[in-house]
């Protein structure tokens, strides 16, 4: 009988169901993951970590993007959960979620990416925000930049965002660097515009750079930057999320770029550690270390000597 039921299956083409198994009261072999923007460059790099990591454990992915709509959020919640997903791997918004709060007190194995939720103890897992300033400030300071502006977008939901600010601004003074931070809506042009008018026009002598708080920071900065046909390296650049343009634009853009496959693998294994304790223990915070792509964005001898050889 078994051998003519898996003649039959192979020769059907038959997939065994995980939706319908877990709607069944066994393991669904479905794991969750909300997504505040999937238009984030940083989002989709996870998520291929996640994916890879799930795959590599014999589980299925479910994404959901909420468009940071607290609506679309609840929707997406209920509908995880009715196919009986065995955790939730969350890159909110940065608001306070009752759903998400819920679920977490109802023992769901739960972590973080990139941001904390108040009011829900749960694993956590991202970048080092502190030592990811530390070491754009140190590569600024050794490349002989003395003022630097930090663009980040509104930081107001997220605490990376105010994490990245807040050690931004207690760091510069130890470099003796002039330190400013804009925060901004991404969609206001004029603005940034403005601002970098006002940073880059300042002729007080001292070389300055721009440090980009993210990768969708980054590619609005360079956009500016070229408009007004500012060279880079003479005003360094530099943004943290490595982008696959970042090397195409001359003389290349310096990043720091985050492991986001081991990020969202070290997500997929928070939830299975979670699964195989009856009694959780405290939540976890795991930080990873970004790594430093320099290139000629921040190198201001090169952009010297390029601006002689094509000088007429």
């Amino acid at each position: 009988m078994q051998q003519r039921i898996a003649e039959a299956a192979e020769r059907l083409g038959y997939q065994p169901n995980p939706m319908a198994r877990g709607l069944k009261g066994g393991p669904s072999g479905l794991v969750g993951m909300l997504v505040a923007d999937i238009r984030n460059p940083f989002s989709v790099a996870v998520m291929h970590g996640v994916e890879q990591a799930c795959r590599a454990q014999g589980l299925s992915l479910m994404v959901c993007n909420t468009d940071n709509d607290p609506v679309l959020e609840r929707q997406h919640l209920a509908l995880l959960t009715s196919y009986r997903i065995e955790g939730l791997i969350v890159n909110a918004a940065g608001r306070h979620s009752e759903p998400l709060a819920e679920l977490a007190s109802d023992g769901l194995p739960l972590v973080l990416l990139d941001r904390s939720l108040e009011g829900i103890a749960a694993d956590e897992v991202g970048l080092d925000n502190n030592l990811a300033i530390d070491m754009a400030l140190d590569h600024l300071t050794e490349q002989g930049y003395r003022r630097v502006l930090f663009v980040t977008e509104l930081p107001t939901r997220a605490s990376s965002r105010q994490t990245r600010v807040a050690r931004f601004e207690s760091e510069c003074p130890e470099r003796q660097l002039a330190g400013k931070v804009l925060s901004l809506d991404l969609d206001d042009t004029t603005c940034l515009d403005h601002e970098l008018s006002a940073f880059l026009d300042t002729p007080d002598g001292h070389p300055a750079a721009i440090l980009c708080g993210n990768g969708q920071v980054t590619l609005a900065v360079t956009r500016a930057l070229q408009a007004r046909r500012i060279p880079l390296g003479d005003t360094g650049l530099m943004g943290i999320d490595e982008l696959d343009w970042c090397q195409l634009v001359t003389p290349g853009v310096t990043t720091l770029a985050q492991p986001t496959d081991a990020i969202g693998q070290a997500a997929v294994e928070q939830l299975r550690d979670r699964q195989a304790q009856p009694i959780a223990p405290a939540p976890r915070h795991l930080r990873f270390t970004p790594q430093l792509i320099p290139r000629g964005s921040t190198r201001r001898e090169q952009s010297a000597s390029t601006t002689d050889e094509t000088s007429p």
